[in-house]
């Protein structure tokens, strides 16, 4: 290894005509480390591996998913590789995609401006920030809809995948993300979300107040066009989004909310935050470093400050809303709802109906167009893909399919059949029509043509 001094003076004397040789004998080293400073294979201050990178062997896995998604997660990607054996830091990890060039650019995010921000002061358990995120190519079909309600003070999130985003999902959603969070907080903070205020005055909806007064929660709206208002949430939802989205390997709805619950209350609690956010609970930094000393962190966690938020119990069970969906009878007599399938009597294949539940029971009712309730069953677990029937219902279905069954063999696809009797009769009745008829030909007709034609003078063709 070569100093930046003596890199100097080697180069000095190669540009003066001196040889890697006697350079070598000069500065009293090798001359093929002479050679490699002097070819730029190695610079000053830098020294050689003594063991193999470990990052190389990486380098194809990690060149194969930047091309399936440039924008993925260095944190992501780091989880991946450990479980794959990778045995450094995530610091060495981070340079080496670093070193290495890996992640591609790309153009269209890089004309993207900053502006300026400031952090709001959020007293634990004060609010809870709403919003959906709405997230493209769902694995089961369509969109995916997560609701995430996130804790500002503590920075913890918790999320709830919907079918839709009407009021009746929204308020589901709602008590499922509470119950999650253990609580709730004083106040629920939106944007101008149509199914809870007015988007043009932010008036809370006359059908959403009996909602926050169930949980003992008043409604706060985010100014026009400041839906940055509420940053806390709109982090979580590009926290949500990029992080554990973007590498979900779930296949149905059910399986994504269990791989979203394990997340937040790993991943997600796991983040650290400033020193000073559990120096305000616990009142002087010495008792927080008490604090974080008996757990052997440094820095606390979000699962630390969320201790900390005097959250208000909730009800025992959730707002009595009911969930509504139109559906059609398919020809097993199912109608699809929440990702399960639930039986009706026969008779109805083809019929639209409206399936529908109500949030405080644990009962699915089928009703027609006329509001008749045809099928009353209970409510199985979303997206789990049960199969309910009731059992007169399945015993009515079998006879009917039964009786429509026959024992005659099926027809013959390639047999000789030449028509009838009764078709050839028919076919000598229609012959008789022209029999009686007598065809006369005679050319006086055309002989009067010929004649005009050429009193006129000229010859028509």
């Amino acid at each position: 290894m070569l100093s930046g001094r003596e890199e100097m003076e080697a180069t000095a004397l190669r540009k003066r005509g001196w040889s890697i040789s006697a350079i070598a004998r000069h500065l009293g080293r090798d001359r093929k480390t002479v050679r490699a400073y002097l070819s730029g294979e190695r610079s000053a201050g830098g020294r050689r591996r003594s063991a193999p990178d470990a990052f190389e062997a990486f380098i194809p896995y990690l060149t194969a998913r930047f091309a399936d998604d440039r924008h993925v997660w260095a944190s992501a990607l780091y989880d991946e590789v450990v479980a794959l054996g990778f045995p450094l830091s995530y610091q060495s990890f981070t340079r080496g995609l670093r070193t290495h060039g890996l992640r591609p650019h790309c153009e269209a995010c890089s004309t993207v401006k900053g502006r300026a921000t400031i952090d709001i002061v959020h007293p634990p358990a004060q609010e809870i920030q709403w919003d959906w995120d709405e997230l493209p190519e769902a694995p089961w079909g369509g969109d995916a809809h997560l609701l995430l309600g996130t804790l500002p003070f503590s920075g913890k999130t918790r999320g709830c995948f919907a079918d839709a985003e009407d009021q009746a999902h929204l308020v589901e959603a709602i008590d499922g993300v509470l119950r999650r969070l253990g609580g709730t907080a004083k106040e629920w903070r939106f944007d101008r979300m149509a199914t809870v205020v007015d988007p043009a005055t932010g008036v809370v909806r006359d059908s959403f107040v009996p909602v926050a007064k169930h949980y003992s929660a008043s409604v706060v709206a985010c100014p026009p066009r400041r839906g940055n208002r509420k940053g806390a949430v709109e982090k979580g939802v590009h926290f949500a989004t990029e992080r554990f989205w973007r590498t979900m390997r779930a296949k149905t709805m059910a399986g994504a909310q269990e791989a979203f619950d394990r997340f937040c209350a790993g991943v997600g609690d796991r983040r650290t935050r400033p020193l000073a956010r559990l120096v305000e609970v616990l009142g002087s930094e010495a008792r927080a470093q008490a604090h974080l000393a008996e757990r052997g962190r440094s820095r606390p966690t979000v699962a630390d400050l969320a201790a900390f938020e005097p959250l208000l119990a909730l009800p025992a069970v959730a707002y009595p809303a009911t969930k509504a969906k139109t559906a059609i009878v398919d020809h097993a007599c199912l109608v699809a709802f929440e990702g399960n399938r639930y039986g009706v009597p026969p008779g109805l294949v083809g019929a639209e109906v409206t399936v529908r539940h109500r949030l405080s029971s644990d009962a699915v009712e089928v009703v027609t167009p006329s509001g008749v309730v045809v099928a009353s069953h209970r409510r199985h677990t979303p997206g789990a893909g049960y199969v309910v029937r009731e059992a007169d219902h399945r015993a009515a279905l079998e006879r009917e399919v039964l009786s429509s069954f026959t024992a005659d063999p099926p027809c013959r696809k390639k047999a000789n059949r030449p028509p009838g009797e009764a078709a050839r009769k028919e076919a000598r009745r229609l012959l008789s029509r022209h029999e009686d008829k007598e065809v006369v030909v005679t050319l006086s007709a055309y002989e009067r043509v010929v004649a005009a034609t050429a009193h006129s003078g000229g010859e028509r063709r």
